[in-house]
């Protein structure tokens, strides 16, 4: 099969096409043929040797894909799992969506949601997964609660806010451009800040406080943010951590998230076992279950910023890095 690699550690120029012998599904593994990879911010980290794979997953890079069911590996049955040659899948993947084919744990496949094209159906994964499994499964989200995307405009964030309007929350978020700040208003969004901008009626944090804090917060700035994150949160809040673009270390004001009894919270998903309560398994079929309804009935789209050819994932990991892009970036087969 062909495949993209990193021949070493670097910027998006170390990306090259390779033939490589095909994957084999393992036991309780479908092989999937792909249609198309999404990208994610940790693509980039892998490229740059800085967040590599889990043990036993493949080199390659790419944690989410699209495409038809090619064969069914040992313990895995049409009988027990609904899955058959020739289904058209989405993935949540460890690793190995860069490429033409892919050896997926079962209970990572997931059906492509009606009216939603094949292609397209390769930027859900990740983001469905990440967002539910946050807000949800951990932060226990509620109706009629206020949550605060950071980087609305961006593959996760878009995602966020919309399934924050489905779920009947207040959302506020952040943004870098007066485009991108439309775009989040034009997702639901009920209001939008300029995380450039400082003051009163500007800077993020008095803005939400303004709103009675955030109950939820959704962070991928990690230490750049703690403290103003903590200062942020209503009494009772959530601040769940998805990324350290700011970082990794900050001092944490613990006296002032006593006086909130607000909790702080790290979480990853590639790293989740593929099975247990809280595994990639569970979190998959939590989210064909609660969030592929919404999406079928148009509260959720999926937004796709730009679809390169696999053979120019450097020109797409370089779109990525420049920031301008809102919604997912795809690599198709």
């Amino acid at each position: 099969m062909r495949a993209i690699v990193a021949t070493e550690p670097g910027g998006p120029e170390v990306l090259t096409a390779a033939d490589l012998a095909d994957p084999v599904p393992g036991p309780g593994e479908v092989l999937v043929d792909v249609a198309a990879a999404g990208l994610n911010r940790a693509d980039l980290l892998q490229r740059q040797g800085l967040y590599p794979p889990p043990r036993g997953a493949s080199d390659i890079i790419g944690m989410e894909c699209s495409g038809t069911v090619a064969a069914l590996g040992d313990g895995v049955t049409t009988e027990a799992t609904g899955w058959s040659p020739g289904d058209q899948v989405c993935a949540l993947l460890a690793g190995g969506g860069y490429a033409e084919k892919v050896a997926v744990p079962v209970g990572q496949l997931m059906p492509v949601p009606a009216g939603v094209p094949l292609v397209e159906a390769a930027g859900l994964p990740e983001v469905a997964c990440t967002v539910w499994s946050n807000l949800v499964m951990t932060a226990g989200l509620e109706h009629g609660e206020t949550l605060l995307v950071h980087g609305g405009a961006g593959g996760i964030g878009s995602f966020a806010i919309q399934l924050g309007k489905a779920l009947g929350v207040t959302v506020l978020t952040t943004a870098g451009t007066e485009e991108k700040l439309a775009f989040c208003r034009e997702l639901g969004a009920d209001v939008a800040v300029d995380y450039h901008q400082e003051g009163p009626d500007a800077d993020w944090v008095a803005v939400t406080r303004q709103h009675g804090g955030a109950d939820v917060i959704l962070d991928n700035m990690g230490a750049k943010y703690l403290a103003r994150n903590v200062e942020a949160l209503a009494d009772g809040g959530r601040l769940t951590i998805i990324g350290l673009q700011g970082g990794a270390k900050a001092e944490l004001d613990i006296n002032a998230l006593m006086r909130k009894r607000a909790s702080v919270i790290g979480t990853t998903l590639r790293s989740r076992p593929p099975e247990g309560r809280r595994g990639k398994a569970a979190i998959c079929a939590e989210v064909v279950a609660h969030v592929w309804p919404l999406i079928e009935e148009g509260a959720i789209r999926p937004i796709v910023d730009t679809t390169f050819p696999m053979d120019r994932a450097a020109a797409a990991h370089e779109r990525m890095s420049s920031g301008e892009h809102t919604g997912k970036l795809l690599l198709t087969v």
